[in-house]
């Protein structure tokens, strides 16, 4: 089953946070008169943080929104365990409405079914590695034993087997965020918000915490909200993204989606230095074979490399560098298309294979 097929768990519908006194007078000028943040700022002394930020995310996925600093991402994931109260807008999750939640469900929410992780990690000094990794379980009153066996599994699943009863202060600081990751799963929540987890970190941590956390999530099968400012990040580890800007979405996609078909020039100025190798697919850039056939000879295609339309431009590189012929490409033991050379370098350099078809040199 594909993530598009599965079930919503969190939505967020029209959030809007505007911080200040006269939020709410705030908000019916911009929705009447159509005033700008600065605007906002000036008359009601009023700061937009978000302006009507909707999305929906499935079970499983994991849900990148980067932007760069001030551009309202971390104040919108906030909205998701009601950290923050939304000026306007509702968040659901699992079907219910977290702003009509008493004190008492939204404390189990936080407690049971939302983990967050956050760049620091705040780990509690006077505990070892095991007590803080247990610490909620042992809030919630959970029986010794039980908290063992758990702590003994997620500090495995973090690769810090050995270090149990080591003190924050005896890791560094890619094994103390290690340590804050086994804490958010081991109380099997749901729903894990991260916000900026390993921006800190040195590039080459970091890329181990990034698989480290792409291992857990497939394997717990967790549903992710990530935010970072690194687009490469996103690109890597996100399902889909969204891009933020001045407190709006300004384009939700597949990372595909995001580099190939940017909304506007903001994205385009994020993306123009990302390489489509490891990023686009075969079926981006295929066109198909009775188009293809319509200007030049076909004959025989057994000598025909063969792709699958899923597979990477930097996989068709390499079948393309051994061969005179293009390459099919099929889906489902069915051909479906054809990748010329020509196509293969244009998805390369980013540009659209919509062009008029060209006869192929050999």
């Amino acid at each position: 089953m594909t993530k598009a097929n599965q079930e919503e768990v969190i939505r967020c519908d029209g959030i809007w946070k505007i911080f200040g006194q006269k939020s709410g007078q705030a908000l019916e000028a911009i929705r009447r008169d159509g005033l700008t943040k600065r605007e906002i700022r000036e008359r009601f002394d009023c700061v937009v943080g978000v302006q009507d930020a909707s999305f929906s995310v499935k079970r499983g996925e994991i849900f990148c929104i980067m932007g760069l600093s001030g551009s309202g991402k971390s104040t919108l994931i906030r909205h998701i365990n009601r950290l923050i109260e939304p000026t306007a807008g509702s968040v659901i999750i699992e079907g219910q409405n977290v702003n009509a939640m008493n004190a008492r469900d939204l404390r189990a929410l936080r407690a049971e079914r939302i983990g967050m992780v956050f760049q620091s990690m705040a780990l509690m000094p006077h505990r070892t590695v095991r007590e803080n990794v247990v610490f909620s379980l042992e809030v919630r009153g959970i029986d010794e034993d039980r908290r063992n066996k758990v702590a003994r599994q997620s500090i495995e699943a973090v690769d810090l087997s050995g270090w149990e009863n080591k003190y924050p202060d005896e890791l560094s600081g890619g094994m103390q965020q290690r340590v804050g990751l086994a804490r958010a799963i081991a109380a099997d929540p749901t729903i894990l918000l991260m916000d900026e987890p390993f921006s800190a970190l040195d590039p080459l941590i970091r890329k181990q915490l990034q698989t480290t956390f792409m291992k857990l999530s497939a394997e717990l099968h967790k549903t992710t909200v990530f935010i970072t400012h690194d687009l490469d990040e996103a690109i890597r580890i996100g399902d889909r993204i969204a891009i933020m800007k001045d407190g709006v979405l300004v384009q939700i996609g597949t990372p595909e989606q995001i580099v190939t078909e940017p909304a506007d020039d903001y994205v385009s100025d994020f993306v123009a230095g990302i390489s489509k190798l490891d990023l686009v697919t075969a079926a981006r850039v295929m066109q198909p074979l009775e188009r293809y056939g319509q200007a030049n000879p076909i004959g025989d295609m057994s000598m025909w490399p063969v792709a699958r339309a899923e597979d990477k431009l930097n996989a068709l590189v390499d079948l393309a560098v051994g061969t005179e012929h293009p390459i099919l490409i099929k889906e489902q033991g069915q051909t479906v298309g054809v990748v010329t050379k020509r196509a293969l370098l244009r998805g390369i350099q980013g540009r659209d294979e919509s062009a008029p078809v060209m006869a192929e040199v050999h």
